[in-house]
């Protein structure tokens, strides 16, 4: 009896395919409503975060604490007047927000909430399925986000729309590649693509002895793969574009980027697309990095805070954690320039990247080493690149002019000026009128000096 709770209890490929119709169909369900019901909160909860942060109140009007506002917003854009450009692609303009919305969703089949429990009597994985190459899966399912906003911007059939959706999916498809090269890492380690098999990787904690002193590790990829985890997580904020790095949308450039000509349900299912993505990419994350279902310490040290339902608690906790991870970049940090964010991705995340698969490599093939000897080589170098992460020179630093060269480079005196980009010519009306009381302050100059 023993031997059958724990085969329950540590999900494998071979336990899915065997429920009934109904039980998967409810799982199929689950996963669609866990995808909206965290949007329409992960709005509440961005709104209500940065409204902290900005020291206002943020909603709190609409239900109680504000929570029915979202759902207000939505049923507003709903019933929205739909405006169609004459020049657009009728069927390609409807269908592309409706490609994004459920390539988003469509990566939820493949996580797992939890671990194997009981149903109505029947033992089965809190996942809707589960596939030896499920990462790649989840990495199709991104690289199909891409049709949707390039389409959206073609079928629009307008120069700003075609711009932001070309831009767009540059940039989604140039953080894709460091994306996928970070995973690499954890196929490595784990030594399978299935997300349940990668959690379950992930259950077995370590020892690292340092200067004498054996500490234990958790056996999660986010400590032992700290680089990949870091480039990931930043590969992740530039896929779903969100701030910093929320371009696509470009309001100060480029009207609204793809979205310009969409109004009504459609922009609200674009606007759905990247809260699902975000959600999606947070369970991910959780998945490939931080242990998944299993309980952080201290939580392990209960004996039961793997088994049953508790799981859930800890996956969906994690998951809030990385939206808010999310959210505080959005408050925090400005909008980057396209060309500083493209060379940071091809530049710097990806020789990094490719760099600490070579290091981890040549970790992976030294049989005779201990493990915590590898452990230990592993957090060096990823020290290393962590710090050559940070401290990357993106460019050659100009000399600082002197301040006698800053006075003599202003025309107009010693008041400073903004940048000769942002400068405005001087009107003719304003040449003139200096010009006309140039003679009169001459005469009044020359009459006090006689005095």
């Amino acid at each position: 009896m023993n031997t059958v709770v724990l085969a329950a209890q540590d999900p494998t490929l071979a336990d899915f395919g065997k429920d009934p119709w109904w039980l998967v169909l409810g799982k199929i369900v689950f996963a669609f409503a866990f995808g909206l019901l965290a949007t329409l909160l992960g709005v509440w909860f961005e709104r209500r975060v940065v409204g902290r942060m900005a020291v206002r109140p943020g909603p709190n009007q609409v239900g109680p604490f504000g929570l029915l506002q979202t759902l207000a917003d939505g049923l507003k854009m709903a019933f929205k007047e739909d405006i169609l450009p004459r020049a657009a692609d009728k069927v390609v303009f409807f269908f592309a927000p409706t490609i994004s919305v459920i390539s988003a969703v469509t990566a939820l089949s493949v996580i797992p909430f939890g671990p194997s429990v009981s149903i109505f009597g029947h033992w089965t994985p809190l996942q809707v399925t589960d596939v030896p190459v499920a990462v790649l899966v989840i990495l199709a399912c991104s690289s199909m986000g891409v049709y949707g906003i390039v389409l959206g911007g073609w079928a629009s059939g307008s120069t700003y729309p075609l711009l932001g959706g070309l831009r767009s999916s540059a940039q989604m498809i140039s953080y894709e590649v460091a994306m996928g090269l970070s995973i690499v890492a954890v196929f490595m380690t784990a030594g399978t693509m299935s997300t349940s098999g990668i959690v379950a990787a992930q259950g077995d904690a370590t020892r690292l002895s340092i200067g004498g002193f054996e500490l234990p590790t958790p056996g999660w990829y986010a400590i032992l793969l700290l680089p990949s985890f870091i480039i990931f997580f930043i590969a992740m904020v530039g896929e779903t574009n969100r701030a910093p790095f929320d371009l696509p949308e470009a309001e100060s450039e480029l009207v609204a980027g793809f979205m310009t000509e969409y109004s009504s349900l459609k922009f609200a299912l674009f606007m759905l697309s990247e809260y699902v993505a975000m959600v999606s990419m947070s369970a991910v994350t959780t998945t490939l990095f931080l242990g998944g279902w299993r309980a952080p310490w201290p939580i392990t040290l209960w004996s039961g805070a793997n088994d049953g339902w508790w799981p859930m608690l800890w996956f969906f906790g994690k998951v809030i954690l990385l939206v808010f991870v999310f959210v505080w970049l959005r408050g925090t940090l400005p909008r980057l320039r396209y060309d500083q964010f493209m060379r940071f991705g091809w530049k710097v995340l990806l020789p990094i990247n490719l760099v600490w698969i070579l290091v981890l490599a040549g970790l992976r093939s030294i049989e005779d080493w201990q493990t915590k000897d590898r452990l230990l080589v592993t957090a060096i170098g990823a020290g290393v690149l962590l710090l050559a992460t940070l401290f990357w020179p993106s460019r050659k630093k100009q000399p600082k002019p002197s301040p006698q060269e800053q006075a003599d480079s202003r025309p107009y005196g010693s008041f400073p000026l903004p940048p000769m980009d942002l400068q405005v010519p001087p009107s003719p009306r304003t040449k003139r009128v200096v010009a006309e009381r140039e003679p009169a302050n001459v005469v009044a100059g020359s009459e006090s000096r006689e005095v």
